[in-house]
């Protein structure tokens, strides 16, 4: 690649294969390479310190040290999904944070983890995509201790964090039971929205605010309302996210699609093709234990639509947040979509 320099219009989206999480390995394949892992971590693990593990693809993993305190730790990483270095840092800090927050913990630290391209892309735009991290962090409350860089042909960004939760308070994808009401605490088309940006260069700053949005508010909801059972919806979207919290329970999550909102857009986008490869994957995958027979194909896409930094699935109703469906003993499909 031809180096440029800070003076050039840069589009940040044209220097990656795919965009956020939308580059994700997709779930089916990766289930295929973790599977049987988990019990090896358990014969390490006599005492059961180690509280959520490999075994349902959980947010984070969870090690309790005492009776009252447990140590949770995560990692989130991607490629540019919007072109201005700022805002991509501080999404893809939210993203990496949304993990904690998802199990019901708190930030405490985290590391940068940075790829760069430095025979071809300027720093000063590195500068930025870590000063966007930094100040959302900042805002979690969350210090940032170094971190580690290495040279790439793609950028990427992201962070390790390390954070705390009461081991009687943590919010786990394997908790759900029947009869309760699944609560979805951001709008869907995140995905869509970021393919067309990458395609047009048009900018939709709702869709960065949504992604640089920290969901820390929801988590903190969630554990006032008494709820177990959460996730985070990114990059193998809703319909993904909630199938894998219904297979982990031994529950089916139905889905009531004309409950689910979206952001503006979403839908002028779908119908232009603005549709990402892991969106695609992820319907593909899903359909393999869902019933989607209900919808069309191009409402299946957008539930299925691969977000970045996306909000919480909650089994439980919290304040503010549509009921987008509700959890059903497991009938014929972990899945189903009305």
């Amino acid at each position: 690649m031809t180096a440029v320099t800070s003076q050039d219009r840069i589009r940040l989206t044209q220097y990656a294969h795919g965009g956020g999480c939308a580059c994700k390995i997709p779930p089916g394949e990766l289930e295929d390479v973790l599977r049987g892992l988990g019990d090896a971590v358990r014969v390490r693990d006599p005492a059961g310190a180690l509280l959520v593990g490999l075994d349902h693809g959980d947010d984070a993993t969870v090690v309790r040290l005492n009776e009252g305190l447990a140590v949770l730790a995560t990692v989130d990483f991607f490629t540019p999904v919007v072109d201005d270095p700022y805002d991509w840092g501080r999404i893809a800090a939210a993203n990496a944070l949304s993990d904690v927050y998802a199990t019901g913990g708190r930030p405490l630290v985290g590391l940068n983890l940075l790829a760069w391209p430095r025979g071809v892309l300027p720093f000063e735009l590195a500068r930025e995509v870590l000063r966007g991290g930094l100040e959302v962090a900042a805002e979690a409350g969350c210090h940032v201790a170094g971190g580690h860089s290495v040279d790439d042909p793609e950028p990427k960004y992201g962070m390790a964090v390390t954070g705390l939760v009461d081991p009687g308070r943590v919010l786990r994808n394997d908790a759900g039971a029947p009869g309760v009401p699944l609560s979805l605490t951001k709008p869907l088309g995140i995905g869509v929205l970021n393919t067309k940006h990458k395609a047009t260069g048009e900018v939709f700053p709702h869709a960065v605010e949504a992604m640089t949005r920290l969901n820390r508010e929801p988590a903190e909801a969630a554990l006032a309302a008494g709820a177990v059972c959460a996730t985070d919806v990114t990059g193998f979207g809703l319909l993904g996210h909630a199938g894998k919290l219904a297979r982990a329970s031994g529950v089916t999550a139905l889905i009531d699609s004309a409950a689910v909102p979206y952001l503006d857009g979403a839908r002028q986008a779908l119908r232009e093709g603005h549709v990402s490869g892991g969106t695609r994957r992820n319907l593909e995958w899903v359909r393999t234990y869902g019933d989607l027979s209900a919808v069309s194909e191009e409402e299946a896409l957008l539930l299925a639509d691969a977000q970045t930094s996306g909000g919480l699935l909650v089994a439980g109703e919290i304040p503010g947040a549509p009921v987008v469906g509700e959890l059903l003993p497991r009938g014929d499909h972990a899945l189903v979509v009305r």
